[in-house]
């Protein structure tokens, strides 16, 4: 396949879409935790209270589409129905990677939300190796130029020793996050892409002044697998290799939170309402969903996007009321029992 940014772009849709590239052994470990049911959990079912506000913007329910796509013309229509929902429903909504936009104003439109979603929380986006390489005022123009309300800096050096013509140079990351927490003007949110926040990791990042992450842990979509069918010879290899690599969803979570950051995006992996409520049993601030999202548009449109999203409420709302939460942070505090494997995670630092 071609290396060309735009048929890379086109590839990641058409594979996350309909291709086989979630994790092949691996977990998310989200279903090591047990929460605890409460028989007696003196609630209305119908006046549960599902909002929280991050930065500032209350959402109606915790939950992101979380960022997936940009710079073709499939990508914007995407983009739009995506937002629409969002903006209805009261998620919030990231966008793909703004390299493209970068590298091609010209592309730009494809990233442009703001015309179906005003209010909704939207996150930018761009990798750290690009970030390196622009200037402070270039990285505002990504984020005032789609009116984003924070700006992800995504982490993925798995995906890229993979990818055909990847970075390879990772170095001066947690400079730059400082800077960029000093001087640009908006959230920072530091984001994996499917390989999870180990807790040296997060330790570092902290310490860099990010009071915001992303996790997007292991479990769910393999970008390295994404990557390795994109590729040949030695690369491929590599990616059959590195296609389960990474640090669970639910090991991300609780790294991010014993760190002590502020926002915790739970991704990775992250596909029913089961999933998002033992996410935020474990800490995290709201929940993002991606590719059942994309595959349901795929199938359904906006219609089957949004009752894929209904059947998600309706698993949280009765979670919230069987473990006695009338609201998300006493959902964060439910009882919970962690089991097996993620147990071993915690134990092990």
């Amino acid at each position: 396949m071609s290396t060309d940014l735009g048929q890379r772009k086109r590839d990641h849709i058409e594979l996350c879409a309909t291709g086989d590239v979630g994790f092949r052994e691996a977990t998310t470990l989200l279903e090591c935790v047990r929460l605890v049911h409460d028989a007696l959990p003196d609630l209305d079912a119908d006046a549960l209270d599902t909002r929280v506000t991050v930065f500032g913007k209350t959402l109606r329910f915790p939950l992101m589409i979380a960022a997936m796509t940009g710079g073709t013309a499939e990508a914007a229509r995407i983009n739009k129905d995506l937002a629409s929902i969002a903006e209805r429903r009261g998620y919030g909504i990231g966008l793909g990677s703004q390299r493209a936009m970068q590298r091609d104003p010209g592309v730009a439109w494809t990233y442009a939300v703001r015309d179906v979603a005003p209010t909704a929380l939207l996150f930018g986006n761009v990798g750290m190796v690009q970030a390196r390489a622009m200037s402070t005022d270039t990285l505002r123009g990504l984020v005032r130029d789609v009116g984003a309300d924070a700006l992800c800096v995504h982490l993925n050096p798995a995906m890229e020793l993979v990818q055909p013509g990847g970075d390879r140079d990772f170095r001066g990351g947690a400079t730059l996050f400082a800077q960029l927490c000093e001087d640009l003007g908006v959230p920072v949110v530091a984001k994996e892409t499917g390989n999870g926040i180990g807790s040296a990791a997060a330790r570092k990042l902290r310490a860099a002044g990010v009071r915001h992450i992303d996790v997007s842990g292991a479990g769910g979509t393999s970008w390295v697998g994404v990557e390795t069918l994109r590729a040949t010879g030695g690369a491929r290899a590599l990616g059959e290799a590195l296609w389960d690599w990474g640090v669970p969803t639910a090991a991300s979570v609780a790294n991010a939170r014993s760190a002590g950051f502020e926002t915790i995006v739970a991704t990775g992996g992250v596909a029913t309402g089961t999933d998002v409520a033992r996410a935020l049993a474990l800490g995290a601030t709201v929940a993002g969903i991606a590719r059942p999202v994309l595959k349901a548009h795929r199938e359904g449109g906006v219609e089957g996007a949004e009752a894929f999203l209904d059947g998600v409420e309706r698993e949280v709302r009765a979670l919230m009321l069987l473990t006695g939460s009338g609201d998300v942070a006493a959902l964060r505090r439910a009882p919970k029992v962690i089991l097996g494997d993620l147990a071993r995670w915690l134990d092990a630092g």
